[in-house]
């Protein structure tokens, strides 16, 4: 069967999915995008993922491309055109297509929006979560509003490339001062000795991610203290756990920072708890 995306008001195959050269997110990155897990044919924390939408288009003034119950609509028919059941649900809305020139176009350009789905093997994940993955750290050279989620994406795109390149599965950006702040395209978390949980606080540092904000539900329900707050690269490495979390990788288990293992090196009984726990507090929508 072949793919079905959503384009502009038009389910096309994917293969002949197609936007406008002068669509301002090809051409400025002028766009924002969200990725929504797809568990057993549910749409996990939807609600969440379109209130950091509508947070992000407000940031950067960009319109809602259609209404918030239609844009629900889109979402479960091109899962439903594409039979996924584990897998993600992406979308993306741009200012729209216009003539090229820094400043916002008109009030009569209309924002774009594509929709895709696609396929996880949930074997996968829990065959990474049960080995555990290494991180590599980056020295951070985004720009300051990374709480927004915007299609630029580079500076994450490099960091990456540098984890795969040294034989990691992910890249954490440190500030100046040895601070860890967040993952190419995860939140970072450590454990402490006495098993609170540590992440770095939401502010315009790092992005809200939708998983992060969850696992404080799930933290609560496991009678787990989180804590927001800065820990550094050090800290990491010498903690009892680390992990990271997404849309895509849940809870995910790390077990070396820059070639030091974490813990005795291999996946950590907390993190494990709470991704066994995680889809027992996540809202779940029907696709």
């Amino acid at each position: 069967m072949s793919r079905i995306a959503y384009v502009n008001g038009r389910y096309v195959p994917h293969a002949e999915a197609a936007v406008h050269i002068e669509d301002r997110g090809y051409q400025f990155a002028d766009g924002v995008y969200e990725v929504c897990e797809v568990t057993r044919g549910y749409i996990i924390d939807m609600s969440r993922h379109l209130d950091r939408l509508d947070r992000s288009l407000g940031e950067l003034a960009i319109a809602w491309p259609m209404s918030r119950n239609a844009l629900k609509l889109v979402l479960r028919e091109v899962l439903r055109r594409n039979r996924v059941r584990d897998g993600m649900v992406y979308l993306q809305v741009t200012r729209g297509v216009a003539k090229r020139d820094h400043p916002f176009p008109g009030p009569a350009t209309r924002p774009s929006m594509v929709v895709t789905a696609s396929r996880i093997d949930p074997a996968a994940s829990r065959r990474n979560a049960d080995t555990g993955i290494r991180v590599i750290t980056v020295p951070d050279n985004r720009w300051e509003r990374v709480d927004i989620k915007t299609v630029g994406l580079l500076p994450n795109v490099l960091a990456r490339q540098q984890a795969k390149d040294a034989g990691a599965q992910e890249a954490w950006f440190v500030d100046a001062s040895g601070v860890v702040l967040e993952g190419s395209a995860t939140n970072a978390w450590i454990v402490t000795k006495d098993g609170k949980l540590v992440t770095r606080q939401a502010d315009t540092g790092i992005l809200r991610g939708i998983t992060r904000t969850t696992l404080f539900d799930v933290a609560k329900k496991l009678n787990v203290t989180v804590e927001e707050r800065d820990f550094t690269v050090e800290e990491a490495q010498s903690a009892r756990e680390a992990f990271v979390t997404s849309a895509t990788k849940t809870v995910m288990p790390v077990v070396a920072i820059d070639d030091r293992p974490v813990g005795n090196g291999h996946p950590g009984s907390v993190a494990q708890a709470l991704r066994e726990a995680f889809f027992d507090v996540a809202e779940k929508t029907s696709a």
